[in-house]
């Protein structure tokens, strides 16, 4: 959910203040996030679901020969959703580094990139987070970039991606996703993690439960933890579910482990979304709203069951402004 109850505001205008201060000492390659890639076992009927929501400008680069050290080929199709860049993968399952993120998670989003100008920009971030103790896990030249992935995901919970020459007409796009929603057990280690490389603290809050939510269809009493890492666009959402009630950041726990549990992106009229999906083949998993409904400042948001896109959801969102 993009915004929150009344009784927060305070102390998200003060989190929001802390981190704008820490993020503005990182390079400034993190400004925005320019895309994610997903890894699947099979691209085709992936690339179709992506298709029907929406994906333009759908490019299949084929099969990349075997690179460094050996490395298996690899199979990109990338695609845009306004500014935001889709790169989709299918990997060989004996690729040491995608066919190992498919075993432990499935279908899912593997690394949330972030655009480098050029190579020496590349070169300066591995000599700063090497100095860091952080390495690079691979580089490979794919889905029309040069993308450098760095060994963050098993504290960071997500591999953190740099791609040089993306399609500079992506830049140049509508902003159709606002955030992307990270499902996590414990915050403390993983804002404690990203502090060390230099990004701000997650800051942390509660969501308190509202009658108006539901789960599919039924009743939902949820009370969760939520915090944020802004980017001009779009932001990251970490949720720290409990086990009970069911719902959906649960149930994504359960089936692909911590990670990118949704895309957020806003709609005009929730009900006509939810139902274009719904002719699709989604269902909504979860829904709800914040605020006083209806009034400026308040809204309304569906997680739909879109398992086809790559083992994730999206969240349709509906803000009063």
């Amino acid at each position: 959910m993009p915004c929150r109850p009344a009784q927060w505001r305070v102390r998200l205008v003060l989190l929001a203040a802390s981190a704008a201060l820490a993020h503005a000492q990182l390079p400034a390659i993190y400004g925005e996030i320019a895309g994610a890639v997903w890894v699947v076992r099979e691209l085709p009927p992936v690339v179709e679901a992506w298709r029907g929501i929406g994906l333009i400008d759908v490019h299949d680069y084929g099969h990349s020969g075997p690179g460094a050290a050996g490395q298996p080929a690899t199979h990109c199709v990338t695609g845009r959703l306004g500014r935001f860049t889709v790169n989709l993968v299918q990997a060989d399952p004996a690729d040491s580094v995608f066919g190992d993120f498919l075993k432990r998670h499935g279908n899912g989003v593997f690394a949330i990139l972030h655009a480098a100008p050029d190579r020496a920009a590349v070169e300066s971030e591995i000599a700063r987070l090497g100095a860091l103790g952080v390495g690079v896990l691979r580089k490979l030249n794919a889905c029309g970039s040069q993308l450098t992935f760095f060994d963050t995901e098993p504290q960071g919970k997500y591999v953190l991606g740099l791609v040089l020459n993306p399609q500079a007409e992506a830049a140049m796009g509508p902003v159709l996703v606002t955030h992307l929603g990270l499902v996590i057990r414990q915050a403390a280690p993983v804002s404690a993690y990203w502090q060390r490389l230099g990004f701000p603290a997650m800051g942390l809050a509660d969501a308190g439960p509202r009658e108006d939510s539901r789960y599919h269809g039924r009743p939902l009493w949820l009370s969760f933890g939520v915090g944020w890492h802004r980017y001009s666009q779009p932001t990251l959402e970490w949720i720290v579910p409990p086990r009970d009630p069911p719902n959906c950041y649960a149930d994504f726990l359960k089936a692909h482990g911590e990670g990118v549990q949704h895309l957020g992106m806003p709609v005009d009229d929730l009900e006509t979304a939810i139902a274009r999906y719904a002719k699709l083949g989604y269902a909504p998993a979860q829904s709800g709203a914040w605020g006083n409904v209806g009034k400026p400042g308040s809204g309304r948001y569906a997680y739909m069951d879109t398992e086809a896109l790559g083992g994730f959801n999206v969240e349709l969102i509906h803000a009063v402004r």
